[in-house]
């Protein structure tokens, strides 16, 4: 017996042998959805009175009530006080993490076994998609091999509730710059990630992971590994250029961890999707990376969580990393860098997905703005703009309510009260 279908059969059984829908709904599905306005994602009005008329897995019309018919037989849902948008779309999580003030990653890594953690992303993807994020992209199990495999194959078999995902599995990273640090030289801890080098090393990880399902490459092109732990590259450009190349041959992507200058500038000119993180952004940077149309991930939720954890409080004065991150945003999107909404959910609790839209706010992105990068930004980027993303006919009908107008409050992001994906109702009104 292969490995997924031992995986999928442990989590039917973690959730009882109940089966859930999968998403997609019946071609004979019908519901016209009048919520009191429409955000379409492709712009950043919001249209009161507009409808939307689901028909099977697809949207199949959105426009002002008088002018959308709903064919004899439809089910009318009213969403009164709502705003309809697309299923919002996660671009960094680790649903095999949960909170580091929980248990620290070393201790999620060493000392949780693979049942107890499988349990947590089970939980975890319910909760993602119940937050209206009806789409995740999962950047590495961190020591949970290929399990997201098995999770990604359990939600669209209908086993369990959960996002669509777009899986990294393990991550690669350069022998001796990551994982456990502080063990005596002679015992070898578990890494969290698969270790690689060179040229025919780095081929053979790609490929592999690929073999085993991964929908993105994820490189570490910088760590915690310089001397009394200072970041510092990992790979050389060349390495990383030969990882796009494998990548790019089957047809995907890779994305990188990079927070130091010259981690980022490497990660750039091999070819990179998406730089995670950015700290040491620098305007020459963000200007290569708009030109090169690559996504910039600022993870500015993960930050903010770890200084909570050390004792930072809401309403004091902003940590000098949480300065770092706000500037280095503001330049980035002045430069005209494509910005994701990706917050590193895991570090905190799955669910408050959608605190890193509320950051990218506060940290002066407009809200309608930050509302388009988690929808239909996030789907370009990720390369799903011609299923997701938008409200517009043929689409899948991925579809959020949130009371009140989210495009003048956002933090109305969190207040959902409808989701819907691909036609299928997973949380009721």
């Amino acid at each position: 017996m292969t490995k997924r279908p031992l995986i999928c059969a442990f989590l039917l059984a973690l959730v009882g042998g109940a089966v859930f829908a999968q998403p997609g709904a019946p071609a004979s599905n019908l519901v016209l959805l009048a919520p009191d306005r429409v955000f379409t994602g492709s712009e950043d009005a919001v249209h009161e009175g507009w409808v939307v008329l689901v028909r099977g897995d697809r949207i199949a019309a959105v426009g002002p009530r008088a002018q959308v018919t709903a064919p004899p037989g439809a089910k009318t849902l009213a969403l009164p006080g709502m705003t309809l948008l697309p299923g919002f779309i996660e671009g960094h999580t680790h649903l095999f993490l949960h909170p580091y003030n929980e248990a620290t990653w070393n201790d999620q890594v060493l000392k949780e076994p693979l049942s107890l953690r499988t349990v947590r992303a089970v939980n975890h993807a319910q909760a993602t998609l119940r937050a209206g994020f009806t789409t995740a992209r999962d950047l590495g199990t961190e020591g949970a091999g290929y399990a997201d495999a098995g999770l990604k194959q359990a939600i669209e078999e209908g086993i369990i509730p959960g996002p669509r995902l777009l899986i990294a599995s393990r991550a690669i990273v350069a022998t001796g710059s990551y994982g456990p640090k502080g063990y005596a030289p002679e015992f070898r801890a578990p890494q969290g990630a698969e270790e690689a080098d060179g040229v025919e090393g780095l081929t053979r990880a790609a490929r592999d992971q690929i073999g085993h399902g991964a929908d993105w490459v994820k490189v570490y092109a910088d760590y915690r590994w310089g001397q009394n732990g200072t970041a510092q590259p990992t790979f050389s450009e060349a390495e990383l250029r030969t990882l796009v190349e494998v990548a790019a041959s089957s047809g995907r992507k890779v994305v990188a961890h990079a927070a130091t200058e010259e981690g980022m500038r490497r990660a750039i000119m091999a070819g990179v999707a998406t730089i995670e993180h950015g700290d040491a952004g620098t305007p020459a940077l963000w200007r290569l990376m708009a030109e090169k149309k690559v996504g910039y991930c600022p993870t500015l939720a993960a930050v903010e969580a770890t200084a909570r954890y050390a004792g930072w409080k809401e309403g004091s004065p902003p940590t000098p990393r949480m300065v770092q991150k706000r500037a280095g945003l503001t330049a980035a999107i002045t430069a005209g860098v494509p910005i994701c909404v990706g917050g590193d959910t895991g570090v905190y609790s799955h669910g408050n997905n959608a605190w890193e839209i509320e950051l990218l706010v506060g940290a002066g992105m407009s809200a309608p703005s930050a509302l388009r990068s988690a929808t239909s930004v996030n789907a370009r980027i990720l390369g799903l703009d011609d299923r997701l993303g938008t409200l517009r006919e043929g689409l899948l009908a991925d579809l959020v309510a949130v009371a009140g107008d989210p495009t003048r409050e956002i933090a109305r992001v969190r207040d959902v009260r409808f989701v819907m994906q691909g036609g299928r109702i997973v949380r009721e009104p």
